[in-house]
This record gives structure tokens, sequence and C-alpha cells, in this order.
């Protein structure tokens, strides 16, 4: 069992920045693979990045070149710095975990492959 809890949103003008960070607790988070998934209101949630153990990383096409996924084992914290950002990119921003030691770009992006999740973090990005 992990427990994850988000921290980081607020709100920011377009062309801002933020980092999000996941905290786990109850496991060492090396030995699970991690995901950032977002929801708009009125809209499904979506995948936005994803690392692996082995610090294999994913992205949506959508932050491609914008976001980037990292992680800190020895503070059990996987990190997700936003840049650029767009008011596109407002939404609740959960992170997942998932003790799997294989991650693939399909099962990255799939909700299915993460039985953790913690509560969110609301961005909002003003224009």
């Amino acid at each position: 069992q992990v427990q994850l809890v988000e921290s980081g949103g607020g709100l920011v003008q377009a062309g801002g920045s933020l980092r999000l960070s996941c905290a786990a607790s109850g496991r060492t988070f090396s030995n699970y693979a991690v995901g950032w998934f977002r929801q708009a209101p009125g809209k499904e949630r979506e995948f936005v990045a994803a690392i692996s153990r082995s610090a294999t990383t994913y992205y949506a096409d959508s932050v491609k070149g914008r976001f980037t996924i990292s992680k800190d084992n020895a503070k059990n914290t996987v990190y997700l710095q936003m840049n650029t950002l767009k008011p596109e990119d407002t939404a609740v921003y959960s992170c997942a975990a998932s003790f799997s030691s294989t991650l693939r770009p399909t099962t990255a992006r799939a909700t299915g492959t993460y039985p953790y999740w913690g509560q969110g973090t609301q961005v909002t990005v003003s224009s």
C-alpha cells in the first residue's frame, strides 16, 4: 500500500510555470512507476506523463517539450515541472502509482495501470 499526496498547484498566467509534487508514504517510491493525469471540468481524465521504475519517461503529445517528469528517490517524491503553461492546461492534476516492473508506452497511458491515486491538485492557467 502506498499513499500519495500532490502539492504545488495554483493560479498562473499563460506562459508561466508551476512544479507539482507527488509525495509517497508507506512504501519506497523507487519500486513504483508513477503517472500524472489531469481532468478538466466536463472532460475525461487524460494522461499527462509517466516515469517508470528505471526512469524511462513518457509524455502526452500535448505537453511534450513543455512538461518534464522526474523523481527523487531519496525524498520519495515525483515532480512534474510545467513550463509555458496554456489555458487548456487548466485541470485537476493527480498522480498515480503502480508497483509494476515494466511500463510500456501503452500501459503508461492507461488509468487502469495504476491502483494507487492521490486526491489531486488544481492548476488554473489564466489567459
